[in-house]
C-alpha cells in the first residue's frame, strides 16, 4: 500500500477504523468520512467526532497522513468536496471503501416509512455518491484503483425477514449495493478500477452489539435462530473483513473484479 491513499467512508468507528488502520500500517494515506451525529430511526448510538478524532491518532500514530470530514454520504456534494480535498493533500485517490452504513430500527421518530428510506438512502445512494466522488479523479489519474463496497450477508439471502420496514430496506439497499458493484465494474474496467463488494455476517461492531439490537433479538426469538451463522461463531471481528478488503485492493487481486465475496462463517449457505 505504499504511496497508495485510500477514501473511506464510516471511518469513526468500528469496521471503518479498522480498514484505516490496517491500510495505513501497509503504507497508505487515508482520506476519513463519517457523519458522527445521530439519525432518528437509528437505534444504537452512532458515531461521534470522538471517534473520527480516534481513527485520526491512530493512523497518525503510524507515521501515515490523514484528511478527516464529518460528512453525511446522503450529501454528495459534501462528498466531492471531501475527496476533492482529501486527493490535493494527499496526491490522489487509489482505493475507495464505500464502507458507511446504517441497520435497522429501534430509534425515536421510527415510522415504518422513514426507517425505510433512511436505511436505503444511506446503504445505497450513499454508496452510489461514493463512488461518483471519487471515479472521475481516478480515471483522470489514469493509474488504476481498487474500489470495494460493504454489501452484507442480507445482499446475498433474505433471511430473517418478517415483514418490518427497516429489515426490509437494509436487505433491499444491501442487494442493491451488488447492482452498483457489477454497473461500475463494466463501467470502471477499461480505466483498469476494479470493484467488488464484500458480505460480512454480523460484526462486533456497535452497529450490532447493542441494547436496541439484543432487545430485538429477546424479542424475536426466532429471528434470532435464524440469522446464526453455520459455522459455530456468532459474530466475526472487523479485522476479519479487513483482511479480506486488504486482499482485494493489493496487487494480490489486481485481476479480481465482479466478485461478491462472502466472510460470513457460512451464513450464506446455512
Amino acid at each position: 500500500m505504499s504511496g497508495k491513499v485510500a477514501f473511506i467512508t464510516g471511518a469513526a468507528r468500528g469496521q471503518g477504523r479498522s480498514h484505516a488502520v490496517r491500510l495505513a500500517a501497509d503504507g497508505a494515506d487515508i482520506i476519513a468520512v463519517d457523519i458522527c451525529k445521530q439519525i432518528d430511526t437509528v437505534g444504537y448510538a452512532m458515531s461521534t467526532s470522538d471517534d473520527l478524532a480516534q481513527t485520526v491518532a491512530e493512523v497518525e500514530a503510524l507515521g501515515r497522513r490523514i484528511i478527516a470530514t464529518e460528512a453525511d454520504v446522503r450529501d454528495g456534494a459534501a462528498l466531492r468536496a471531501a475527496v476533492a480535498e482529501g486527493a490535493r493533500e494527499l496526491g490522489g485517490v487509489d482505493i475507495v471503501l464505500a464502507n458507511a452504513g446504517i441497520a435497522p430500527g429501534g430509534g425515536s421518530g421510527n415510522e415504518p416509512e422513514q426507517s425505510f428510506r433512511d436505511i436505503v438512502e444511506v446503504n445505497l445512494f450513499g454508496v452510489w455518491n461514493t463512488v461518483h466522488a471519487a471515479a472521475p479523479l481516478m480515471i483522470e489519474q489514469g493509474r488504476g484503483g481498487a474500489i470495494v463496497l460493504t454489501s452484507s450477508t442480507q445482499g446475498l439471502t433474505g433471511r430473517g425477514g418478517y415483514g418490518e420496514a427497516g429489515l426490509e430496506g437494509y436487505c433491499a439497499s444491501k442487494h442493491g449495493v451488488v447492482g452498483l458493484m457489477r454497473t461500475f465494474a463494466y463501467w470502471l474496467a477499461p480505466h483498469n478500477i476494479r470493484v467488488n463488494t464484500v458480505h460480512p455476517t454480523g460484526v462486533n461492531t456497535p452497529m450490532v452489539v447493542n441494547q436496541a439490537l439484543e432487545r430485538h433479538m429477546a424479542d424475536n426469538p426466532d429471528l434470532s435462530a435464524g440469522m446464526a451463522n453455520l459455522m459455530p461463531v456468532p459474530l466475526i471481528e472487523a479485522s476479519d473483513v479487513t483482511e479480506a478488503i486488504v486482499w482485494l485492493v493489493s496487487d494480490a487481486g489486481r485481476y479480481i473484479t465482479g466478485v461478491t465475496l462472502p466472510i460470513d462463517a457460512g451464513f450464506a449457505i446455512k
